[in-house]
This record gives C-alpha cells, sequence and structure tokens, in this order.
C-alpha cells in the first residue's frame, strides 16, 4: 500500500509541475544550461558594457535601459545617501540581437528594484522613492530626474518597494514590501495607513493612490498583465517556510487579502478569515522577475504564458495560465536552468520586439537580507543572455521604426491595435490615447465593427486611458461586446474609471455564462458604490460559485456600504447569500450587525 501511495504522489508532482521531456544541454561559455529542444541561448551582454543588471526595460527603438548595482551590500541607510549605483542604456547599433554600446543613463542612484519606460522617461524605484528619468536633449543622459512618487519607508532589505508596471488601463503600479507604516491621504475620506504589503496604482499623470492588492507576504516584487487586464504577481514569503511551500505567483484579485496570516492585515477589509488562495507555489525560489508573454514567435501555445526568474533556484520557469471558474490554474515547467554554477542568480525577464526572451543574471554580489545568499561576491559579475526559437519567422521592424507615427491618422492607427507584432500594438494604443477624445470617432467604429477581437479589446483599452463622458460611454457599448476577453476589458475600464452610468449594464453581467465576468463587473459595482447594485450582488452571491468569485461579490457590499439594503440578505434561506450579508455588515462601516442576529446561526445545519 505504502509504494502505491508513493507513486500516486509521484504522479500528482508530475501533473502538476510538468518538466520536459525533450531538453538540451547547451554550453554558453563556462556555464552549462539545459533549454527546451528547438531554442537557443546566447550571451549579449556583459562587462564592460553592463556589471550586475537586477532589472531592465526596453524603449521604444529598442534600446535597453538596465539597473546596475555597484555590488554594494552596505547598510541601506548608507546606500542611500552614496547612492552607488547606475542605470546604463545598452545598445544593438548593428541589429545582430547583441548589444554592442553602453552609456550610463544616470548615476547616482539608490538600489534600483524596477524599470518602466513610458511616454518618453524611464521610471524607476529606489527606495523609498520612484524616480522619472527624462533625457530630454536626446544626448543618451537624463538629465531631469524626477520624484514621481514618495514611499517615505526605508526598511533594513530596502524591499518597500519594487517596480513600477505600466498596466493596460494606463494606470502605473508598484509594490510595497516590508512592513513599515505608510499613510496615503484620500480624498473625502480618512488617510489610509497600513502596515502591510500592497500592489498599489496611481494616474501617471499623478493623484490619488489607490490599494489593489493585500498582504502579509514578506516582498511582493513583479506584476504582469494578462490580456484582459488580471495582475499576477510574483512574491516571496507567502506563508511560512514549510512543505517545500514559501514563495510563489498570485492572480491580485480587487480588494483581495493574501500571504501569511500576520498582523499587518488586521483592520483591513476581509472577505473570509482565511487568506485569498495562491496560484502555485515555487518553494524557496526568491521568485522575482515576471514576463506575460505576448509575441508568436515560440509558437501559439506559449502566447500568455507566464516566465518568472527564480534567483535561489538558478533557472527561469514557464507557466501556462489556464482559465479556471473566477480565476486561473498553471501548468508549470522548467524553461531555463543553470546546470553547474551557483553563481547564476537570474533577477529579471524580458520580452523583446521579435519574441525572443532577455534574461538579466545579476551575479554574485547580493548578500543583503538573502537567507540562502551567504557569501557576497561582487567580483563575479552578471550578465544578459537572449533565448530564441531556432524556426522563429523572422519579423520585419519589430517595433515599427519604419512606421511614420507622427504623420498616421487615428483611422489609421485603428489599423494598428491588432499588428501581430506587440510593440507596435502598445505603440498605437498610447498613441491614440494622447489623441485624446480626437481619437474616439476612429475607437468607435473599431469597436462596433467586426474587426478581430484583439483589435475590440485594444480599442477599449486605449478608451481606458482616456478622460470624459464620451470615452466612458465607448466602454460601456463593450460590455456586451460577444467575446468575453472584451467584456473583461470593458469591465475592468468601468472599475477603474467609476462610470456610474454603466451600472445597469455590469449588474446584466453579474449573469454571464463567465465566472471572470461576473467577478469583474462585482468588482466594478463595489467601486462605484451605487446602491441599487445591492440586490443584484445579493442574488449572485447565492449562485454556485467558487472563492475568487464569491469574495468579488462580498467585498462589493462592503464597497457599497448600504446596511439597510444589505441586511436583506440576512433573511435569505440560501446560506451563501445569509454568509455573504453576514461578512459584508460586519466589516463595512456602519453596518452594525448585532450579537442577536448572529448568536442564532451558531445552531445552523450549515457548516
Amino acid at each position: 500500500m505504502r509504494i502505491f501511495l508513493s507513486i500516486c504522489r509521484l504522479l500528482l508532482v508530475v501533473s502538476v509541475w510538468s518538466i520536459s521531456a525533450r531538453a538540451s544541454d547547451v554550453k554558453v561559455g563556462d556555464r552549462t544550461f539545459r533549454i527546451p529542444d528547438g531554442f537557443t541561448l546566447e550571451l549579449v551582454a556583459k562587462s564592460p558594457l553592463v556589471d550586475r543588471p537586477i532589472v531592465a526595460d526596453f524603449d521604444d527603438q529598442g534600446r535597453l535601459y538596465v539597473a546596475d548595482s555597484s555590488g554594494s551590500n552596505d547598510p541601506v541607510q548608507k546606500q542611500v545617501v552614496d547612492r552607488p549605483h547606475r542605470i546604463v542604456r545598452l545598445e544593438d547599433t548593428d541589429g545582430d540581437g547583441t548589444f554592442d554600446k553602453s552609456i550610463v543613463f544616470a548615476d547616482k542612484m539608490m538600489f534600483p528594484e524596477g524599470a518602466l519606460w513610458f511616454d518618453g522617461s524611464l521610471y524607476v524605484a529606489a527606495p523609498p522613492s520612484i524616480w522619472k528619468l527624462t533625457d530630454a536633449d536626446g544626448d543618451g543622459i537624463a538629465e531631469m530626474r524626477e520624484e514621481w512618487f514618495q514611499g517615505k519607508t526605508l526598511t533594513g532589505c530596502a524591499n518597500d518597494l519594487h517596480g513600477p508596471y505600466l498596466g493596460l488601463d494606463g494606470w502605473i503600479y508598484w509594490c510595497k514590501g516590508a512592513f513599515a507604516q505608510q499613510t496615503y491621504d484620500r480624498p473625502g475620506k480618512t488617510p489610509f495607513t497600513t502596515r502591510a504589503a500592497h500592489i498599489f496604482r496611481r494616474r501617471p499623470e499623478g493623484g490619488p493612490i489607490e490599494p489593489v492588492m493585500t498582504g502579509g507576504m514578506d516582498n511582493p516584487v513583479d506584476v504582469v498583465f494578462t490580456p484582459g487586464g488580471e495582475r499576477i504577481f510574483s512574491a516571496t514569503f507567502l506563508q511560512h517556510p514549510g512543505g517545500g511551500k514559501r514563495d510563489g505567483l498570485t492572480h491580485a484579485i480587487y480588494g483581495g487579502v493574501y500571504g501569511k496570516i500576520h498582523d499587518v492585515i488586521d483592520g483591513h477589509l476581509r472577505t473570509s478569515a482565511d487568506v485569498m488562495p495562491i496560484l502555485t507555489h515555487l518553494g524557496p525560489a526568491a521568485v522575482c522577475g515576471l514576463a506575460c508573454y505576448e509575441s508568436n514567435a515560440f509558437g501559439d501555445d506559449y502566447r500568455g504564458n507566464l516566465f518568472a526568474t527564480l534567483f535561489n533556484m538558478r533557472k527561469v520557469t514557464r507557466h501556462e495560465l489556464i482559465a479556471e471558474g473566477a480565476t486561473f490554474k498553471t501548468i508549470d515547467h522548467d524553461f531555463l536552468v543553470c546546470l553547474d554554477d551557483r553563481d547564476f542568480h537570474p533577477t529579471d525577464v524580458q520580452e523583446d520586439a521579435d519574441g525572443s526572451l532577455i534574461v538579466l543574471d545579476t551575479g554574485g554580489w547580493y548578500k543583503l537580507c538573502c537567507p540562502t545568499s551567504q557569501l557576497k561576491k561582487p567580483d563575479v559579475l552578471g550578465a544578459i543572455y537572449r533565448i530564441r526559437r531556432t524556426d522563429a519567422p523572422k519579423i520585419d521592424d519589430p517595433r515599427g521604426l519604419k512606421i511614420a507615427w507622427s504623420k498616421e491618422t487615428c483611422d489609421d492607427l485603428t489599423r494598428l491595435l491588432a499588428d501581430p507584432r506587440p510593440a507596435v500594438r502598445r505603440r498605437a494604443v498610447q498613441a491614440l490615447s494622447k489623441e485624446g477624445t480626437h481619437a474616439l470617432p476612429a475607437l468607435a467604429e473599431v469597436i462596433r465593427s467586426n474587426r478581430s477581437s484583439e483589435a475590440r479589446r485594444n480599442a477599449v483599452w486605449t478608451s481606458t486611458r482616456i478622460a470624459g463622458e464620451a470615452a466612458r460611454a465607448l466602454c460601456r457599448e463593450a460590455l456586451t461586446d460577444r467575446d468575453e476577453l472584451v467584456r473583461q476589458a470593458a469591465a475592468h475600464s468601468s472599475a477603474v474609471r467609476r462610470d456610474r452610468g454603466a451600472v445597469s449594464n455590469l449588474i446584466a453581467l453579474l449573469r454571464s455564462k463567465s465566472l471572470q465576468n461576473r467577478r469583474v463587473a462585482a468588482e466594478a459595482l463595489g467601486r462605484i458604490g451605487d446602491s441599487k447594485a445591492v440586490p443584484a450582488l445579493l442574488v449572485a452571491a447565492g449562485e454556485q460559485n467558487d472563492r475568487t468569485l464569491q469574495h468579488s461579490i462580498t467585498y462589493a457590499l462592503m464597497e457599497i456600504g448600504d446596511p439597510k439594503a444589505t441586511a436583506e440578505g440576512l433573511a435569505s434561506q440560501n446560506p451563501s447569500v445569509h454568509q455573504a450579508a453576514l461578512i459584508a455588515l460586519d466589516q463595512m462601516e456602519g453596518g452594525d450587525l448585532s450579537a442577536s442576529a448572529v448568536a442564532p446561526l451558531l445552531a445552523s445545519k450549515d457548516e
């Protein structure tokens, strides 16, 4: 019997974590790597171009901005004064895929923990702040430095801040780690004070800061976005180490509380005594960099996959993301593994415009607060690698540099929303959004057309970035689109813009066959805060919902905050409705849930 159970356990592990049966060992320099058959690995940058790369991002021209560590493990309070690190800009001047030119874009930087190129500037998280770095005169050096965000906390591990990351909705997102207290003003509300970990977001032009996710984990790091706008993030210490679990990837549901049960999450709204579930556990991996693959260059099976860098385990993993109920599940694979060098420490992965993957190895320098790096080795330098598929078709002008962007009309730009080149699609979205309301007639034609679902979805994301009632009305139309992901994008749009005009369509979407659509509709209704949605939310709470959807419905009731309307659910004979109403009343301000309403339920036949 023990042998039989062991075999069953082995089969279970293999079914959850897929190890490619067809992989090859390749030698690059002095290292041996394992990579799936049909892929190649090449070294594309090393010292003196870059010494200890940490994180990076591409600009519109294909230049790679790399946060380059000095190798310092000095206490962070010293580093914030000395600012010993730098940002270098790498260029591939001859187009062969290998970087051959480097310039120091910004020196005197505090420990950089994220890089985002957006609208002509590089945004860098350097705790305790996010800096906006701009090269206004085109000499390759950022002479303009603006403190875009002030976190105002800096703990001993400098994990107070990671990012930032650009959402499809046009908001800039970042992660708060550590457990130092931060306070944010909220117009018309009491200030938001928290010690917990979070994903935060804010408009690029500034304004109020919003929490998206709350957590008891030590260190949320990277955030990526699915085509429908869902947020997936990497984090360490999602739970106390045990049973091979510690770090992993998580689907960040709006209002969700994740990670360890920890006193930092006390006082935050909760829809259950338990924290929300983790997407996939990766063990003591020190998972950090994350990418959501957009291209077709690796093949259709790879599009929409996640790639993660595992600092401690010397590898890059691949995660097939599969919708399951109102959330996702993953099928997990090793993708790139260093077999023979303990000083290979991947920290970031980026998709290049041609569909190849760029992997940053930071080298052996990092020891600060890392329980597995017991020796600091600043002399062991890092490098940058490129992974290609050998039979990938050559892409002409992958960034659209031959396009006369400044001369394109809005109609011309909308034809690029479904371009097969991801970098071109992204640039078209940004160019159209900068046109503002002038772009709306062209976007309306796309949303109302028979063009591809990708074109319609990107038209929704573009409209989301444009202010004004006309843009809101256009996104509302997409709530009834025939494609699930287009509706998903439209519901997210209604949520971030708090579009009161979308309430009736969102209530209708609560009855969608898609549990994902129902969940985002509930999120949007909660953010909008219209009490007329409460009866529909209570009805939705009584359906056969999974944990994720039930959370979003209950959280929406909390955000709307109408005790009288919510209390109607206490009379329901459906235990799921009764439970949602109880929790919402308990958590909402002014819910006034009484002991007399709760005590009889201790004898309920329903657990």
